[in-house]
């Protein structure tokens, strides 16, 4: 399915973001010479604007225009309802050690599909809370055939555009399902070091795997949180 113009102008900004045109910071080409160069109408590329900010790649900055995000967002695991914002949920991160190929747990290696022994691609980050103090653990699992197609999750940093939009930006492939299971259970000695909590700890866990289309895995993340600071609310109609 083809994009519309306005998806076509963010998703072009993206890649010129993700590509180091621009970086952390710089100042992006202004709603009048984007809509010149598209030939399109200021609006249209406000909307373009809107979905990067949703995204939570640029801010506006008022009398300046749109700049590239310095401080990355990332949002715990699950959750990912179509139509969500990345800003949605979204909190500053840390990224934990360096992207490495490793046996997953077997609820992972279930979902992934993977034989007994096969190794993922692992990447994790420590999305804080207002205070700076760790909220959430997350885990992310790529499956080998996304990780050898999409090169830069093995590398260190943040993925400024968000894994998602790079993955399906090299391998064609969007999150069509997602699936979310949450259970409860008591820390690791790594979990509770990492979530600065003393042992022993009940920790919530949610297990968040995404699918394309074909009903083939993209991802899967373990979100864990300590109960001290877990809170979930759903607001649903009745009527």
């Amino acid at each position: 399915m083809s994009l519309l113009k306005y998806e076509q102008i963010a998703e072009d900004l993206r890649t010129r973001i993700a590509g180091g045109e621009f970086g952390p910071g710089d100042l992006l080409p202004s709603g009048r010479d984007l809509a010149e160069q598209w030939n399109v109408s200021r609006a249209t590329v406000v909307k373009a604007y809107d979905v990067l900010r949703n995204d939570g790649l640029v801010i506006a900055r008022q009398g300046a225009g749109f700049t590239v995000v310095e401080t990355p967002v990332a949002r715990p695991a699950g959750g990912r309802r179509a139509g969500s914002a990345r800003v949605s949920g979204g909190a500053p991160f840390r990224r934990l050690g360096v992207p490495d190929r490793a046996v997953p747990p077997e609820r992972v290696r279930d979902v992934l599909g993977l034989a007994a022994g096969e190794a993922a691609l692992r990447r994790a980050r420590l999305v804080l809370l207002d205070d700076g103090t760790p909220g959430t653990l997350v885990t992310a699992w790529f499956p080998p055939d996304i990780a050898d197609s999409a090169p830069r999750l093995a590398m260190t940093g943040p993925i400024a555009e968000g894994t998602t939009h790079y993955v399906r930006r090299e391998t064609g492939r969007s999150p069509f399902e997602g699936v979310d299971v949450k259970t409860v259970r008591l820390a690791t000695e790594e979990e509770a070091r990492l979530l600065e909590v003393a042992q022993p700890a009940a920790v919530a866990v949610v297990l968040h795997s995404a699918y394309d289309q074909d009903r083939r895995p993209l991802v899967c993340e373990e979100g864990v949180t300590a109960s001290h600071v877990f809170e979930e609310t759903d607001r649903y109609p009745m009527r």
